[in-house]
Formats: structure tokens, C-alpha cells, sequence
């Protein structure tokens, strides 16, 4: 008979073996997959070192510099001995307030610093707005196509989310209808993204305000990214949810940051407006899961969003030009159907029409492989439909210099031209 003492202690071969063939990975994570639009542009990029003249249409980010002041900002708080030591986990107060002001100033939307929390890009915001509102069973309603990281964020803050497919016929625009139809007794957020990635369609303000009124009669909460608000054209203007529907205000999270306005990608600093209790809540875990966004980089985003958006009207300017530029070639190309986005820097057309011809011997079946045969033969990245929920299409950013991105669509003519029933 085993002791007490020896028992409790000692494993049984059983249960040693059982632990040994423990997954290493939690399911959890291991559900998740990469980031497909970042995937792809380190394809892009890793062909290109190996020598390979490949165009990349995949990442979403401006081809620009960030602007000098902006830089000078960040290179005289390097020198500042009091920004490297830790600061408040949801951000320089000063900061806090001047984005507060700053959302203002371009949406008409009046918040306190205390309803901001600032962090580490627009990413971290997505995670942290969902992670803050759901609970295991909770359902996400996802217009589609949708950004690659909304249902993998939704995932790993413990929700389901649930696809409302809509596609060109429709300018890629959900509409009331079709919220309500997939509205059920678990559905607790609605997700909204305009202008959109990877669209580039902007809601108008009348529709902002049907979905708005119809989730403030049914308790839903809203999580709207309005990243690319500055990015509109032909006239087109961008609204803020929550200045349409002012009763929907306290159940809105508002997520943006400096990445798209003011090329700054690459240093990382988002943020999300919310109810005060929310983005309380939201500081409460970002103090555990990440402490400050670099203080460096807070110091320019301050000086990005205390300045004019003179910046962005230039970087607008071309992104005028190559969007007509891009949209006149895709539909030129044999088999493609391609929309005239209003904002963003994406054009999403359709490829169903070249799918399951004969190229260079083979038959994509899916825009998948249709991305594939294009970086094989043609050496152009995309990124295919099905990393944002709609297979049959391609995503092409045209954040990317003219010459390239005229010679880029022009291998793809070239290369579909020999398309064969």
C-alpha cells in the first residue's frame, strides 16, 4: 500500500507519460494564426534581399518618412533623462490630453484625457477593446471582409466572432438588415471599421447612423477603428460613430493612432477612447501586461497630434494619384473587377474571374494560389481574399512609389493576358 507521503509526491508512469505528450503549445495560441498581411511582406522583402525583383503590394503601411518634427520631438526626448523611467501605464498625461484634443479638433468628438488609453500601436488597442468586453461565449458581429487581426483578437479575448459577408455589389458596406439577421441572445459588440482595411469603402453618415440607433435599441456595445479617418477622397468625409449617434457614446470604444496619418508605423503608438470605467479597466491591464508605451515614442506622437494635418494632406495627395492609377490598371487586367475605393490605401478587386483558368500550366482554384502564381511567375505580392474572410479576391495596397506600383499591375496584365479556359 503507497504511503500518503510517497504517494502524493511521486507521479505514476501514467500521469509522467500523460504530462510528457502535453501539448507545448497552449490551444489558445496555437488556434492563432500568423498575421497574413505581415506575412506576406516578409516574403516580399525576403525575395527581394535574395536578388528577386519583387514588387510587394501586401503592407499596409506609407511609403513616407515620418515628418522631421516629428523626429526631432523624439531624438531631443532620447536626451530627456526623465523619459527613461517608467511613466503611467496609460500613457503621458500630456499625451492623454492632447489626443483628447485632438479628437476633437478632426471628428468633433469631445472626451477627457481620462477616457484615453494609450498603447503599443493600434494592434495592442483591437486586443485590449475586446479583451475588455467579452466573456467566453460572447459573439462579435465582423462585417467582412474584415482586417486579418479583428477575429484572431477576438479570439484570444475568449469571443466568438461571426462574419457578415457583404462584397462589391453592395460597395462592401453591411447593412442593418443584415446585422439583424445574424443578431442572437449572445452577440455583445458590434465591430466597425471605416474607411475600411482592406476595402477602402467609408460609411456613409446616414448608414453610420442606422447601425448606430439600431445597436443602442438592442444594449450592443460598438468598437469602431477609425485609423485611416484622415485618408478620404473625391469628397468623401469621414464620420465618428459615436458624434452620429451621441446615445451610443457610452457603450463606444474608439480605437486609432498615429500609424496611417502620420507614417508612423513603426513606433508603435495607438490608442483607444472609451467610457472612463473602461479605459480604467483597460490601464489596470496594461499595467500588467505591458506597463508604458515606449516614452520616446509617446514624446513624437505628441508632437504628431499637436500639430496641423499638413502632413497628411501631402501623403493624401498621392495616395489620390495611385488609387486612380491602381484601379484604371486592375481593370484592365483580364478577369478582375475592381471597385473605386473612397479612403484607406487598398483597392480589393475581385478575381473570380481568373480562377480555375489555365496559366503557365496551372489552375488556381482559389485566390490563394492565385497570390502564389503571382509571386512565382510574375513577382508581385498580394494578399489573398481569404486572410480577411472573402476568398475570390486580392488585396493590393498602393502605399508603394508610382513607377512600382505601374510596373507591378503591368506584370500582372501581362501574366493574366495568357489566361486559358
Amino acid at each position: 500500500m503507497t504511503s500518503p507521503e510517497s504517494g502524493s509526491h511521486e507521479p505514476t508512469a501514467h500521469a509522467a507519460a500523460t504530462a510528457k505528450d502535453r501539448a507545448r503549445i497552449s490551444a489558445r495560441i496555437a488556434a492563432i494564426a500568423e498575421s497574413a498581411t505581415l506575412a506576406v511582406d516578409a516574403k516580399s522583402k525576403a525575395l527581394k534581399a535574395a536578388g528577386r525583383p519583387v514588387i510587394g503590394f501586401g503592407a499596409g503601411e506609407p511609403d513616407f518618412p515620418t515628418p522631421d518634427y516629428i523626429v526631432e520631438a523624439a531624438v531631443e526626448a532620447a536626451r530627456d533623462p526623465r523619459n527613461h523611467r517608467y511613466t503611467p501605464a496609460g500613457g503621458l498625461p500630456e499625451l492623454r490630453a492632447a489626443i483628447a484634443e485632438k479628437t476633437k479638433r478632426d471628428s468633433g468628438f469631445e472626451v477627457t484625457p481620462g477616457q484615453v488609453l494609450v498603447t503599443n500601436g493600434g494592434k495592442q488597442a483591437v486586443y485590449e477593446a475586446f479583451a475588455l468586453l467579452l466573456d467566453p461565449g460572447d459573439e462579435v458581429l465582423l462585417p467582412a471582409p474584415y482586417w486579418t487581426t479583428y477575429p484572431e483578437s477576438v479570439a484570444l479575448a475568449g469571443g466568438t466572432a461571426v462574419p457578415i459577408m457583404t462584397d462589391e455589389s453592395a460597395d462592401y458596406l453591411v447593412s442593418v438588415e443584415q446585422l439583424e439577421a445574424a443578431r442572437t441572445p449572445r452577440t455583445k459588440v458590434l465591430l466597425m471599421c471605416s474607411p475600411s482595411n482592406p476595402t477602402g469603402a467609408v460609411y456613409p453618415a446616414e448608414r453610420l447612423r442606422e447601425i448606430g440607433r439600431w445597436a443602442d435599441e438592442h444594449g450592443l456595445w460598438i468598437i469602431t477603428d477609425e485609423i485611416y479617418e484622415h485618408l478620404t477622397y473625391d469628397g468623401v468625409t469621414s464620420t465618428s460613430l459615436p458624434v452620429e449617434v451621441p446615445e451610443i457614446a457610452d457603450r463606444c470604444i474608439v480605437v486609432n493612432g498615429v500609424a496611417k496619418t502620420y507614417a508612423m508605423t513603426g513606433w508603435r503608438v495607438g490608442w483607444l477612447i472609451g467610457p472612463a470605467d473602461v479605459t480604467k479597466a483597460g490601464i489596470n491591464l496594461q499595467s500588467h501586461a505591458t506597463g508604458n508605451v515606449s516614452n520616446v515614442a509617446q514624446r513624437a506622437a505628441l508632437a504628431a497630434v499637436s500639430g496641423d494635418l499638413s502632413a497628411v494632406a501631402r501623403m493624401r495627395e498621392a495616395f489620390d494619384r495611385r488609387r486612380r492609377t491602381i484601379v484604371d490598371l486592375l481593370s484592365d487586367v483580364p478577369g478582375f473587377t475592381c471597385p473605386t475605393p473612397k479612403g484607406a490605401f487598398y483597392a480589393y478587386p475581385s478575381v473570380k474571374g481568373v480562377l480555375g483558368k489555365s496559366i503557365r500550366g496551372r489552375r488556381p482554384a482559389s485566390s490563394a494560389e492565385l497570390a502564389e502564381l503571382l509571386l512565382e511567375e510574375a513577382e508581385v505580392a498580394a494578399v489573398p481574399g481569404e486572410a480577411f474572410g472573402t476568398p475570390g479576391y486580392l488585396r493590393f495596397s498602393y502605399a508603394l512609389g508610382d513607377d512600382d506600383l505601374a510596373e507591378g499591375i503591368t506584370r500582372i496584365q501581362k501574366l493574366l493576358s495568357e489566361a486559358q479556359s
